[in-house]
């Protein structure tokens, strides 16, 4: 059964063309994503869904306006054919206790790196995050003193959410160490989400 994990913060869903890809989500949902901003450096920039609470769909692709970047665009951006979600993110009210807690269990979150950028509005947001990438495992997150990004934004409401993955019981520990969980059957790693929309329901993976 599809569930909400705890400790939600938000969803990743990456295309390789972010205008067409905000564009279609407006036609299927009859909600259009807000503007988030540029991630300067890193090639990429981001639109905005509410999810209910303090979650929300984040729809990331290539800035057009920024020059190629000198690394890889972040999610694997720039490897996609077609959108795709590519991971989660947990808000754990402590994160570096967390990061060491789940190594302390055997499961390396991958280094804490500090991020920025700036609204349409020109508000800067700042946060901190951990660098490790999976599909199915959630990287962690730290807004500080920032505002939540969920304030303020058009909305649809996340019905659950739920994964495939190779090994689903190494997956189950890795949460647990996390302080999360998500439904999980056996299979290739995915990701998907159930979304209630004006216009239906609406499933993302």
């Amino acid at each position: 059964m599809a569930t909400i994990p705890p400790l939600l913060d938000h969803l990743v869903y990456a295309t390789p063309d972010l205008a067409a890809t905000v564009a279609d989500f407006a036609r299927r949902t009859g909600v259009t994503p807000a503007p988030g901003g540029a991630h300067v450096g890193l090639g990429t920039r981001n639109y905005l869904v509410g999810l209910g609470g303090p979650r929300y769909l984040e729809i990331i692709g290539p800035d057009p306006q920024q020059p190629e970047p000198s690394g890889p665009r972040p999610f694997g951006v720039g490897d996609l054919s077609a959108p795709r979600m590519v991971t989660w993110a947990i808000c754990p009210r402590d994160l570096d206790a967390t990061v060491d807690a789940a190594r302390a269990a055997g499961h390396s979150t991958g280094p804490v790196r500090a991020m920025s950028r700036r609204r349409p509005d020109g508000t800067l947001l700042q946060w901190r995050l951990t660098t490790g990438e999976s599909v199915v495992v959630p990287f962690l997150i730290d807004w500080g003193a920032t505002g939540h990004p969920s304030s303020g934004l058009p909305g649809v409401t996340l019905l659950g959410m739920s994964a495939g993955a190779p090994d689903p019981a190494d997956v189950h520990r890795r949460l647990t160490a996390l302080g999360t969980e998500l439904a999980l059957t056996e299979g290739p790693d995915r990701l998907v989400a159930r979304i209630g929309t004006p216009a239906g329901v609406l499933e993302l993976s």
